[in-house]
């Protein structure tokens, strides 16, 4: 079992009952998210030992969200309680056929954002640790998160971690030439960059050939170019990119690709019926992490990756709720969805 710590804030989500709109919803569902808590259920279902270094509020909303880390298994040892500041909130409207999802934030001086950089303790979280995850998400938050994004891929490199920052640009959050010029100096200190098929070009200017996104349109084959770019620009070891061609909100399809040592990489491609796709690419991450550590080549851990963000777009909520035995059975070729008894 390795040991893994992931940083980032964890937030209420407020959806929308079935494919409701915001204008005619009476009621919300309550759950809890965030991309970097998503990659610590992930590592704890697949057999890891995960925390997420976080802040929540000291009162009853943060209680109830550290009690959902506890029951999918993210240990909470560095999750800090603050008296200073409030929950992040997310609302999310989920699309349907060809009317996209809308995500509207409620996060601004939430506990997180307002706690100082020097109060994390990098060198004592890192005792013992075999990885460490964070996302573009975290430094996207305030001046205080990404002074301590940064500290916090430095210290996990100098302690000997394996490193992965999935770049996760949020125009809702900041502007892609602050992006840039914020998340380039840390990727000196990564060696798994994880991104989407828009990602590269929104943060690091580096576009795919005969791909049109808003059409749907990706040319798999031209990703082996831009992750070459992105590995000889910051000399990163690995460079995984996720790949989602939609048709609609409801139907897309899904593979992705990487590039390491062994070469470059493409996994096969699935057909997927949406019912939420919000954290899948935080499944691929929490399964490309799981799949490196337990010691798979690399096609085996990207075809496991895949797989496991495959299931997570069946699944309500961001957390990828699936079993190792359930995403190894579908990247070894069993994808009828047939009824298991």
């Amino acid at each position: 079992m390795a040991v893994a710590v992931t940083f980032g804030e964890i937030m209420m989500r407020l959806a929308t009952p079935g494919h409701q709109r915001f204008v005619q919803a009476t009621e919300f569902e309550i759950s809890y998210a965030g991309a970097e808590a998503s990659v610590a259920v992930s590592l704890a279902a697949f057999g890891h030992q995960a925390s997420l270094a976080t802040v929540l509020p000291n009162n009853p909303l943060g209680d109830a969200c550290l009690g959902w880390l506890r029951y999918y298994g993210v240990d909470p040892r560095h999750v800090r309680r603050s008296d200073t500041g409030r929950m992040g909130v997310y609302f999310l409207e989920a699309g349907a056929a060809q009317r996209p999802s809308k995500v509207v934030y409620d996060r601004a001086g939430s506990a997180i954002t307002l706690a100082p950089a020097a109060s994390y303790d990098w060198p004592a979280m890192f005792d013992g640790v075999d990885w460490f995850h964070t996302t573009g998400i975290t430094p996207a938050l305030g001046p205080a998160c990404a002074e301590a994004t940064a500290s916090a891929l430095k210290a996990a490199k100098t302690a000997g971690l394996q490193t992965s920052f999935d770049i996760n640009y949020r125009g809702n959050l900041w502007s892609k030439e602050v992006a840039q010029k914020t998340v380039e100096p840390m990727l000196a200190s990564v060696d798994l960059v994880i991104a989407n098929e828009q990602d590269a070009a929104d943060v690091l200017g580096i576009h795919a050939e005969k791909t049109d996104i808003s059409k749907g349109q990706i040319d798999r084959q031209s990703y082996e170019g831009v992750a070459r770019q992105i590995q000889e620009r910051y000399g990163c070891a690995k460079v995984a990119i996720t790949l989602r061609e939609s048709e609609s909100a409801t139907i897309n399809h899904w593979s992705a690709c990487l590039l390491d040592a062994d070469g470059f990489h493409l996994s096969q491609r699935y057909t997927i019926h949406v019912v939420d796709r919000v954290g899948a690419g935080d499944a691929f991450c929490g399964g490309m992490a799981s799949a490196l550590l337990d010691g798979m080549g690399s096609q085996e851990a990207l075809e496991f990756a895949v797989a496991a963000s495959c299931l997570k777009h069946s699944i309500p909520g961001d957390f990828n709720k699936v079993t190792k035995a359930e995403v190894l059975r579908l990247s070894g070729g069993d994808g009828s969805g047939r009824v298991v008894r």
